[in-house]
């Protein structure tokens, strides 16, 4: 079992920058698929970013394209969100994810919600203000 946990939420003001930041209990080994996912206010949770550790795969939402930048420090044990340019509309709660095994077409299916997530982490907050 990994245990995810989130941190870097917080307020910023629109057009400011917030770095997310998700650490395994322990590391990630068989589990090569991590990404982000958000709940904002009136929508459905949403895939942010996917990365496929090792395989030089990552995957961007539309919205996250030219703004978000996903990363892996492999050393620390942690994946990160580098979330530039926000806007209001980004504000919700942001969920650090894994997937048991990875490889390719899982990562992608994750990112497509199309394979169920095994670990979740708690979420952290983020709030962007006009």
């Amino acid at each position: 079992q990994v245990q995810l946990a989130e941190s870097g939420g917080g307020s910023a003001p629109a057009g400011g920058s917030l770095r997310l930041s998700c650490e395994a209990s322990g590391y990630f080994g068989n589990e090569k698929c991590v990404g982000w996912f958000r709940q904002t206010p009136g929508k459905e949770r949403e895939a942010v970013a996917v990365v496929y550790i090792g395989g030089g795969r990552n995957y961007y939402s539309d919205f996250a394209k030219g703004r978000f930048t996903i990363s892996e420090d492999n050393v620390k044990n942690l994946v990160y969100l580098q979330m530039n340019s926000l806007q209001v509309d980004d504000s919700g709660t942001y969920y650090c994810a894994a997937l048991k095994e990875g490889s390719e077409g899982y990562c992608y299916a994750m990112f497509a919600l199309k394979r169920r997530v095994d670990y979740w982490g708690q979420g952290t907050q983020v709030t962007v203000s006009t």
